[in-house]
């Protein structure tokens, strides 16, 4: 409750209706600081509490809202505002964009899809975008000059979505993506910046270079999905991919051992908390290391890393479709190319006998030839 100047007690009550179910909607500049404004839940009216005090002064609802334009200053007597359900403004955008999320929701859509959606058209509502207006949202998609021909375009898939659940009509507009090659860091560069960061980041880091996984993927594992007596880690899919199953590293079993284990889940924190940590110790590896190369590394780049690596190695683009997880060949080719490394140098061995042979196997040779005449097989492994 306040009090105004002649001592009488004013509430919140809305001055056009007079109901006093009203709720905090945001602050408003004004010449001595902010302003609380409330938003009524009966009519939809947004109002200050300067506008109240002024109506129990006047005994009247009548409004005079000062606004600044190029000419002047200007009394309006009357305000337009957009409603919806008796909402208005800032929070009528809240409220699509939740019903919005919510229908997606329903339609069986992951979180992981639902999230980037809604978080496109909260830029754009932000911008003034009128989300029931389909030519404003084309105008606030055009000035988005920093967003890139793939990010409008993932706008645009979202508003259509937006669209069909309304009823609306709309000629979408076209952009093109840009396709451009991933990078694709060193392994030294990758083992610099694991080295730099703290122990759960590094642990997370490692997961990441030995099964190719997504953040979301390693963020979501369990103490049970490791077998740490043969060293297996089993990947839960996400976007439809499929399960698999990895060989891990003595070096990784001796990290994931040295965390605590106080719950059912390895990671004790959000993925953007070990995101926030990755970017600051990606930051102060690139400037101890003056290798500016290793700011461009991020999460997904150790996915894009170990398939490249890997069809290095084999030339088998199914097994790399396997790594990944993927149910369709052909986005297996966008996480790979064919680059030049600077570990093309073997190491070669001779086998003379059957016992030779398999133990060179076992070690990680794999056959090349055989000198007939001489009775010897040739093994070789990179170095």
């Amino acid at each position: 409750m306040l009090r105004h100047e002649g001592g009488e007690k004013a509430s919140r009550e809305c001055p056009e209706c007079h109901s006093k179910r009203s709720w905090k909607d945001g602050k408003r500049k004004t010449q001595n600081g902010y302003t609380q404004r409330y938003l009524c839940q009966e009519c939809g009216f947004r109002f200050s509490m300067s506008t109240v005090l002024s109506s129990v002064q006047n005994n009247s609802s009548e409004r005079q809202i000062c606004v600044t334009l190029a000419e002047g200053t200007k009394n309006l007597t009357k305000v337009e505002t957009r409603t919806i359900n008796g909402l208005a403004g800032a929070t009528r955008d809240k409220q699509l964009l939740f019903d919005f999320a919510w229908h997606m929701k329903k339609q069986g859509l992951k979180d992981t899809t639902i999230k980037p959606r809604i978080s496109l058209l909260k830029v754009l509502t932000k911008s003034g975008v009128d989300l029931l207006n389909p030519e404003s949202v084309k105008e606030g998609i055009a000035r988005q000059t920093t967003w890139c021909e793939g990010r409008k375009d993932n706008a645009v898939n979202a508003y259509n979505n937006f669209v069909i659940m309304h009823g609306l009509q709309w000629n979408p507009p076209k952009y093109k993506r840009i396709n451009k090659l991933p990078f694709i860091p060193t392994e030294t560069e990758l083992d610099q910046l694991v080295a730099g960061c703290g122990q759960r980041t590094a642990t997370f880091l490692q997961i990441l270079k030995e099964t190719a996984a997504r953040c979301g993927e390693a963020w979501q594992l369990h103490w049970t999905d490791i077998d740490f007596k043969n060293r297996i880690i089993t990947i839960t899919p996400e976007k439809g991919s499929n399960p698999r199953q990895f060989k891990i590293s003595m070096t990784l079993i001796s990290m994931l051992n040295a965390l605590p284990r106080n719950q059912q889940q390895i990671w004790n924190a959000k993925l953007r908390s070990i995101r926030r940590n990755f970017q600051h110790c990606r930051k102060k590896v690139a400037t101890s290391t003056q290798n500016p190369r290793i700011q461009k590394i991020t999460f997904h780049t150790f996915r894009h890393w170990k398939a490249t690596m890997e069809y290095h190695k084999t030339k088998d683009i199914l097994h790399v479709m396997r790594i990944l997880g993927h149910k369709n060949i052909t986005n297996t080719l966008r996480y790979t190319q064919l680059i030049q490394t600077d570990d093309d140098e073997f190491i070669s061995k001779v086998a003379k006998t059957v016992q030779d042979a398999c133990a060179l196997i076992d070690a990680g040779y794999e056959y090349v030839t055989e000198f007939q005449d001489q009775g010897v097989k040739i093994f070789r492994k990179r170095k």
